[in-house]
């Protein structure tokens, strides 16, 4: 009877293994990356408001910048649908490879977009004779898609504004190795993503005739 209940004493519990082994993760990071994101999503915020109130002389032509724009957003578009179809094929190497490119180009896009709108006036949909300044004849003249194009770019801004810190916070869950909540934020964050990343071209779209 002894011996017996020495056996049970001795064995100890198996180690817990981890989810995803092949994913280096960083938990002991998990508080400065935390830091890190609201840090950077403040800046981007306090740029976005102050890039509509002041316009920086500079010598070279961005004009170039929306195309460049709408092609960072599309990319980023492939790149999540490339992350969807990885996780669910449970290839989570690839799939954070995918995550990852999207992350970078979303960057990259922000740095234009700034870079863009700090040193040129806002374009406005309809504003046929590029002036700044839509006339009445104007007004009338996309009097019906107007609207539609409206709610597609508030709907675009908006969500890019506030998505930023969740879309980094859902990395920092990752880098942390916090799949359950890392998952539980993805499934609405990424679609949402993705709803950005598609109306930025279309938008694009729709303006490029009024571009200078």
């Amino acid at each position: 009877m002894a011996k017996s209940s020495s056996v049970i004493l001795d064995k100890k519990p198996a180690p817990k293994r981890r989810a995803h082994p092949q994913l280096p993760i960083y938990p002991e990071k998990e508080r400065l990356l935390r830091t890190a994101t609201y840090v950077f999503s403040a800046v981007v915020l306090i740029l976005v408001f102050v890039m509509r109130e002041v316009t920086l002389d500079v010598d070279w032509n961005v004009n170039y910048l929306p195309a460049v724009n709408a092609t960072l957003n599309g990319l980023t578009a492939v790149a999540l649908l490339f992350s969807l179809y990885f996780v669910k094929q449970g290839q989570y190497v690839n799939h954070r490879n995918a995550n990852a490119t999207a992350l970078g180009l979303s960057v990259l896009f922000l740095l234009c977009y700034v870079a863009y709108h700090f040193t040129t006036p806002e374009v406005l949909y309809g504003d046929a004779d590029q002036n700044g300044v839509l006339s009445e004849a104007e007004r009338l003249a996309v009097s019906g898609s107007r609207p539609w194009y409206l709610v597609i770019l508030i709907s675009h801004i908006t969500l890019a504004g506030i998505l930023l810190p969740f879309i980094l916070l859902t990395t920092v869950r990752a880098l942390a190795g916090k799949w359950t909540l890392h998952r539980k934020m993805a499934r609405w964050v990424w679609p949402l993503w993705l709803y950005v990343a598609i109306t930025g071209p279309v938008v694009y779209l729709m303006l490029r005739s009024y571009y200078p």
